[in-house]
């Protein structure tokens, strides 16, 4: 919004410091008048010679107003001076931290993000208003990041439908099918699918750890869902699913948490042993939460490369022979929706090989009669 410019905050505690200043000055020369001029007499009085050497007549007021008001000018004027050039000065320096910050907001207007004002001294209003908007850049930073990162893991994950959808479509125009019902049918299920991860991802970008729609949820029931869509894929894989658990209700968008158990059914599959293979899907219940684990065998991990890998474009290829590393973004979403779910997400290498990820979302709270 455009303002008139008008006076800047220095000059105005200039001109405060200057204006009390000369208002003690005035206040302490009333005082002058009022407790000593006042009992000067305004008539001349003669000596007592007896008293103490004749050396005049005694001072009257008209006589000492006539000194006094020239030297009481020429102080307020010393005063009016000194009030502006000290409190120019003075001014200066207190807004010193402010003039920083304003800097740090101006670079950060400027797409500067990792600036950070960092001001020096003992705690005081300055310092916490500094170290707020540091805060608040910290914040804005991480963010942004996670925008892109939430880009990048849109773009992956439509990617997939999007590519099925262009071949089916390649194979009936070069090879026209006599029957289109099936084509159409397998269309419509990608088309389906591709809408539904639209509307989630959507859904995540304007979500945050407070703000996601909440609905009854069932944990195994997803579950369920999830290995009977990858079981095909299993099947070609060579590995074997095995599911099990309580019943383990939550709440949370179906969607999303679809997705997250999607995920991880689906690395579990792909980064798993060449033949022969086993993935572990169980549901647990514990007093405050559920729990969804998913295990799967495969090669020794290390544990700190196991803390690496919610990190976006994070491959697991190295881990085991496969032809299906992905860009390694499915865990980087994951973790992205247990925490927009309030949950934790941890990633445990197993003894005899392989990983187990747990994920833990509050547990619904069941509503009481009446």
């Amino acid at each position: 919004m455009d303002r008139a410019r008008g006076l800047s905050v220095r000059l105005k505690l200039t001109l405060s410091y200057a204006g009390f200043l000369m208002l003690a000055g005035v206040l302490l020369l009333a005082a002058v008048w009022a407790f000593l001029l006042r009992y000067v007499p305004d008539r001349a009085m003669l000596i007592n010679p007896d008293v103490r050497p004749a050396d005049g007549v005694f001072p009257i007021r008209s006589a000492l107003l006539e000194v006094f008001a020239p030297r009481a000018a020429a102080v307020l004027a010393f005063l009016l001076a000194f009030g502006l050039l000290g409190g120019w000065l003075l001014a200066g320096r207190m807004l010193a931290p402010l003039t920083r910050i304003t800097a740090a907001a101006g670079l950060a207007a400027h797409g500067s993000l990792a600036h950070r004002v960092q001001l020096p001294g003992r705690q005081d209003e300055f310092r916490e208003l500094a170290d707020a908007f540091d805060a608040m850049l910290e914040r804005l930073e991480a963010h942004v990041a996670e925008q892109q990162r939430f880009a990048a893991n849109a773009s992956h994950e439509l990617r997939t439908p999007l590519a099925v959808s262009k071949a089916l479509l390649d194979v009936a125009r070069t090879d026209p099918p006599s029957d289109t019902g099936e084509l159409v049918e397998r269309l419509h299920a990608v088309n389906a699918r591709a809408i539904d991860l639209t509307e989630a991802l959507l859904l995540l970008s304007r979500a945050d750890r407070r703000t996601v729609t909440h609905e009854p949820v069932d944990l195994s029931l997803l579950a369920e869902e999830a290995t009977e869509t990858l079981l095909p894929l299993a099947e070609r894989r060579g590995v074997t699913l095995e599911t099990g658990g309580d019943i383990a209700p939550t709440t949370g968008s179906p969607a999303l948490l679809l997705q997250l158990t999607t995920n991880l059914v689906h690395n579990a599959i792909v980064h798993n042993l060449p033949a022969r293979g086993t993935v572990w899907v169980t549901t647990a219940v514990r007093p405050t939460a559920v729990v969804l684990t998913v295990e799967n065998t495969g090669e020794r991990v290390a544990p700190e490369r196991a803390a690496t890998l919610t990190e976006r474009f994070r491959r697991g290829t190295d881990r085991v022979h496969t032809d299906h590393a992905g860009v390694g973004l499915g865990l980087a979403i994951v973790q992205s929706i247990t925490a927009a779910h309030d949950g934790t997400l941890a990633l445990t290498p197993r003894p005899a090989g392989g990983m187990r990820v747990t994920v833990e979302l509050p547990a619904r709270t069941p509503r009481r009669a009446g």
